[in-house]
This record gives structure tokens, C-alpha cells and sequence, in this order.
């Protein structure tokens, strides 16, 4: 079973927004299936006929049955819409682009799942970009440490002609043991270097051998990107934020 999960007031770089995220619940998760899923979440224009999408994807197993949050609007400008929001009511949803059921080629039996409070105090890395115009598709941070594990910021400044990308990689998988995962808070940031209202998407997600790399292939639009009034590129320069905590770890069973 899947639904539709709404916060009205989920605060990010201090402002209040409305948030959606896409849950699979527990019982629709089985241990040998995962569930690539491209999707989009809407929220309805009343006024024009239309709706305003945010476009997501997601792989969706045992451990990690939650999409990352996609913030549709602030808060105070949906209050003030008279598009979104008529008579008191508002329409969300979410669309389905595209959903592929992998199975994993092994006799899975249990994945337990561990907390360690020792890591859970989140750490940043910030990658500064001086010409934003010199880097290639892709393009990489330098290595970082955090929690033990080397990580990249992997950067892809023209995805599809009109979106940028971004995701957190784990370099060297070789430090995580065959049939083990660390389980891992991040938020992945644009700094605006003019008004200080930085875009920022959190995820949750099993880093492993196979699962090495998780983010957004559409983390924003070019054109907003670009937009000098946002102050995400100035003068050809940008800055990136890592924020990680690695919240447990998983190891799985084989049966013999």
C-alpha cells in the first residue's frame, strides 16, 4: 500500500513550508523485492487548471520505505494564494511515472536493523565551486570523511538540459562488509549566498555495496539556478552542503 504523507508546517532554512513525501508501508515491503519508483508530486492551481509538479524517485525496500521530502510551497504564500488554496480546501497528489519491481538474486531471510547514537550528530561538508561554467557533466567533489567513510558530492550541472543533479556517493564500498548497509540521514544543499534561503533536500537511505549513491536527478531547474535574484550562482561561483549521519546499521542473513 502506498500513500500520500502531508506535513503543513515542516520548517526548513527557518521558513515553514508544506511538505509531501511518498510512503510504502511496511506490509507491501517484502525482504527480496526493491521498487524503483519516478514519480511527482502535485499540488492543484485552482485558478489556472494546471498543477505545480516537483518530479522525485526513489527505491523503495525493507529498509528505506520513504521518499525524500519534496517542499511544494511556503507556508505563508500558500495562506496568501488565491490559486491553490479555494474555499478552504486544496488539492494534492501524487502521478506515477514510472514503477520497476527488482528482484534480488539470493535467499534473503532477515535484515535487522541497529541503532548507534554515536553517530547521530549530523556533520557538513561544504564544497566550494568557483566557475560553475568550467565543470563537467559529471562533475565531483573532493573526498571527505565522515563517520568513518569517504564520500563525494557527484554534481551534474546539465541532467537533462534544464535540471541540474546532485547525490551523496559512499567512494569506497569496500569498507562496508558483504551484506551489510549503513543506514544514512543527509540533506543535500544549494547555498544562496544573497538572502540566505538555501535549496535543501533531506533523504534517508541504505548506503551499501550495491546501493552506493543516493540523491536528485532534479535538484533544480537551470533556470532558477541561474537566476541571479536567488543568489545560488554569483558571478559563476556556487556552494554546495553535505550535511550526513550515518542513524544505524543493517546486516542481512543468507539462509544456508
Amino acid at each position: 500500500m502506498r500513500y500520500l504523507k502531508l506535513n503543513p508546517k515542516y520548517e526548513v532554512s527557518n521558513e515553514e513550508c508544506v511538505s509531501l513525501r511518498l510512503e510504502l508501508s511496511q506490509s507491501s515491503v517484502k525482504l527480496d523485492t526493491i521498487f524503483e519508483a519516478s514519480f511527482k508530486f502535485m499540488i492543484y492551481d485552482q485558478l489556472i487548471g494546471k498543477h505545480k509538479v516537483h518530479l522525485g524517485n526513489h527505491s523503495f525496500q525493507t529498509a528505506s520505505t520513504s521518499s525524500a521530502i519534496a517542499f511544494m510551497l511556503p507556508l505563508k504564500a500558500l495562506r496568501q494564494s488565491s490559486r491553490f488554496i479555494v474555499n478552504n480546501s486544496c488539492v494534492f497528489g501524487i502521478g506515477f511515472i514510472k514503477v520497476a519491481t527488482i528482484k534480488v538474486n539470493t535467499t534473503l531471510e532477515t535484515l535487522f536493523v541497529r541503532k548507534m547514537n554515536i553517530f547521530n550528530e549530523a556533520k557538513v561538508y561544504t564544497w566550494k565551486i568557483e566557475d560553475f561554467s568550467a565543470l563537467k557533466n559529471p562533475s565531483h567533489s573532493p573526498e571527505f570523511e565522515i563517520a568513518g567513510y569517504t564520500w563525494i558530492i557527484s554534481l551534474n550541472p546539465s541532467y537533462d538540459g534544464n535540471s541540474l543533479s546532485l547525490f551523496l556517493k559512499m567512494k569506497k564500498t569496500n569498507d562496508v562488509p558483504k551484506g551489510s548497509g549503513s543506514l544514512v540521514e543527509f540533506a543535500l544543499s544549494i547555498k544562496d549566498q544573497e538572502n540566505g534561503k538555501d535549496r535543501k533536500y533531506p533523504g534517508r537511505c541504505q548506503f551499501s555495496s550495491k546501493h552506493h549513491r543516493w540523491g536528485w536527478k532534479k535538484f533544480i531547474s537551470l533556470e532558477d539556478f541561474k537566476d541571479s535574484s536567488k543568489g545560488y550562482l554569483i558571478k559563476g561561483k556556487c556552494c554546495i552542503e553535505a550535511e550526513v549521519a550515518i542513524s544505524g546499521s543493517s546486516k542481512t542473513e543468507y539462509s544456508m
